[in-house]
């Protein structure tokens, strides 16, 4: 791996920590407005809703320029999303803009790595940019945690007066917002460095209506393809599932654990560690052409998630969720070696990611959805935890058996 890897690394892994920090500073925000409860699942719907509206537009907009420059571009929408918050606009809008902004970062940032590197090297560079990732969400929710908590914000806040200039920014989460924004700007500053290769699968037009055709083609061949088929199955499920275990995590430990917000944020990180980990391991044993051998841990890390329920001690449950992200970071990065490398060879970076994206989303969406259902109707934290548990494990079968099937059809890995 040379400097212009780790730049990307670099890239990636500012823009995370700022994406995950913000994520806390925009929920502590709705709560000093004094916004419903229900705002809060609202707040991440914001956020990918761009994820899913643009899926059409966004690989190709990633493949019709340097991925740098697309990366840069994406940064300082999110730089404008944090302004807005600033500003006093609704953080539910604010957000989504933000949203808008990593919706055209996504495919750039895993789009780069197979026009950059030979495939051989996508399992190894997935693992790094995960664990760098997993690293920034840890830190982006302990940061988060610390700059909204009134201990650490309250003296920050009296060092950021400036005499006779009035800055607007008088609450912790306003705070928040502010330091997060220096950090998007290094991020985006990092994007500048990036080396350029050459376009590879360049769209071929950018108007509307035949991007929207190309990626229903696309959508369509991905899901198609036996390997794309399982390996997008399995993100997708992956993420929808990760994305809503968050909110279970604050609810679980609000009530085994009795945490407030702060502290539960925190208890996250410990997820994302585990991921780290499985993504470590996960590249050092699995190869791309085994990849998905793996899926049998998936089915495990479902039903290791039902442990949750009797434990209420902080140190044991602090273990199981860094088992159970240790068991997904193994499964899912191989999993998105395999789908990076099926869709660069059959459309393109870009456009396959945002295809990937617009499925993980789009399970995000409904999950947030389902969870937010079984709240509303009174369901206690330990049902949705059976629930979401049992759904994992079982679809990971279901996956894990169709798979099966097609390799006795004579399904391989077309290189």
């Amino acid at each position: 791996m040379n400097i212009g890897f780790y730049i990307i690394l670099a890239a990636q892994f500012l823009s995370a920590l700022a994406d995950n920090a913000l994520l806390f500073a925009a929920i502590a925000l709705l709560k000093d407005l004094h916004s419903p409860s229900w705002h809060t699942p609202v707040l991440q719907e914001a956020f990918i809703f761009s994820y899913i509206v643009l899926a059409p537009f966004v690989g190709a907009f990633a493949d019709s320029l340097p991925k740098g420059r697309v990366m840069f571009v994406s940064n300082n929408i999110k730089i404008a999303g944090c302004v807005a918050m600033l500003l006093g606009v609704n953080p539910l809008i604010a957000y989504g803009l933000v949203g808008l902004g990593a919706a055209a970062y996504s495919p750039a940032k895993y789009g780069i790595l197979t026009e950059y590197l030979p495939p051989e090297k996508l399992v190894l560079a997935n693992s790094w940019m995960e664990g760098l990732t997993v690293l920034a969400i840890v830190l982006g929710a302990v940061v988060g945690g610390l700059l909204i908590s009134q201990s650490i914000a309250m003296p920050m806040l009296h060092l950021w007066d400036i005499p006779v200039i009035d800055t607007g920014i008088d609450t912790a989460p306003e705070l928040a917002i502010a330091i997060i924004v220096v950090i998007y700007f290094a991020a985006a500053l990092f994007n500048l460095y990036i080396p350029r290769v050459a376009l590879d699968h360049r769209p071929l037009s950018r108007n509307p209506v035949f991007l929207l055709g190309e990626f229903w083609h696309n959508f369509k061949l991905l899901w198609k393809d036996p390997l794309g088929r399982v390996s997008l199955a399995v993100t997708t499920l992956f993420w929808g599932t990760g994305a809503t275990l968050r909110l279970i995590v604050l609810g679980w430990a609000a009530v085994a654990l009795h945490y407030d917000i702060a502290s539960a944020a925190k208890l996250t990180a410990w997820v994302a560690i585990g991921i780290a980990i499985g993504s470590v391991l996960a590249a050092k044993f699995v190869k791309l052409e085994n990849s998905v051998k793996v899926l049998p841990i998936g089915i495990a890390m479902g039903l290791v998630v039902l442990i949750m329920i009797p434990i209420t001690n902080s140190t044991l449950a602090i273990l199981l969720l860094i088992a159970i992200g240790a068991m997904g970071g193994y499964f899912v990065v191989p999993m998105n070696a395999l789908l990076q490398h099926r869709g660069h060879l059959l459309m393109g970076a870009g456009s396959s990611i945002a295809v990937q994206n617009f499925n993980e989303n789009l399970c995000i969406f409904g999950m947030l959805g389902l969870s937010a259902g079984m709240s509303a109707a009174g369901l206690s934290i330990h049902t949705i935890i059976i629930v979401f548990g049992l759904m994992v494990s079982g679809a990971m079968t279901l996956l894990y058996r169709r798979h099966s099937h097609d390799q006795d059809d004579g399904s391989t890995l077309r290189r």
